[in-house]
């Protein structure tokens, strides 16, 4: 039998991974909307993650999580590609001379009165989506190995630990020009969001999460050469394109 350490910090490991992915969708979400709307996308996903884990339990096991993936994959990536187009641009505009800039100098990217229902709901299934993915985590390691009260331990460290982290980081976060912020955030809604659409549909990716490194790299190379084409044509070196 697996010993409730080796459970814990597997457990932590892998829960941890996926405690990452919701940190830095909550953040760029927050960052470049607002964090009102993005905190109660947070807090009504918990609920929502909360109902379900009591009511479904161990039963988590069985429930298909790949329609989820696909539907929130689908939705990340329709914005973040979006974003992408933004924040290229943007960066094109103002070259180097962005990075030192001021949020405050910048339009803000939600600047309507009211709640923003975007925010709220990427960062609403964000949270339920990586969420499943922990609860999914803690009961496959800690029923395979009757360790389930470790298998929890672990899976709810990994979560406030890095939800921690992600509290301490919002601060300087939100102080990166909102042009450059923007980019970011739109190369990783795109990676995240291309990710679970294709492993919503089937796809089996080579080194599991891995592949989003891979796929990180390749987005940050197309924006760097749209970014260069862009920032020629705007300095005039390929007049008429």
């Amino acid at each position: 039998m697996t010993g409730p350490a080796v459970v814990l910090i597997t457990t932590f490991l892998a829960s941890a991974v996926e405690a990452i992915e919701m940190v830095t969708i909550v953040l760029g979400v927050g960052a470049t909307r607002g964090w009102r709307s993005t905190l109660v996308g947070v807090g009504a996903g918990f609920g929502v993650l909360a109902v379900v884990v009591a009511a479904l339990g161990l039963a988590l096991s069985r429930v298909p999580i790949g329609p989820l993936r696909l539907i929130v994959g689908a939705l990340l990536l329709v914005f973040g590609l979006q974003w992408f187009r933004k924040g290229v641009m943007r960066v094109a505009a103002h070259g180097l001379a962005g990075i030192r800039l001021h949020p405050e100098d910048e339009p803000p990217e939600w600047s309507g009165e009211g709640f923003d229902w975007l925010a709220f709901v990427l960062s609403f299934k964000g949270v339920v989506l990586e969420g499943l993915e922990v609860a999914f985590i803690v009961v496959s390691f800690g029923a395979n190995a009757n360790q389930l009260g470790a298998a929890v331990i672990g899976g709810v460290g990994a979560v406030v630990i890095i939800g921690a982290i992600g509290l301490v980081l919002h601060g300087p976060v939100s102080r990166i020009p909102r042009s450059l912020l923007q980019l970011v955030v739109g190369i990783l809604l795109t990676t995240f969001g291309t990710f679970w659409s294709l492993e919503g549909l089937g796809v089996e990716w080579p080194g599991s999460d891995g592949a989003i490194l891979g796929l990180l790299a390749l987005y940050l190379l197309t924006a760097a050469t749209y970014i260069t084409i862009e920032r020629r044509r705007v300095l005039g070196f390929n007049p008429g394109t």
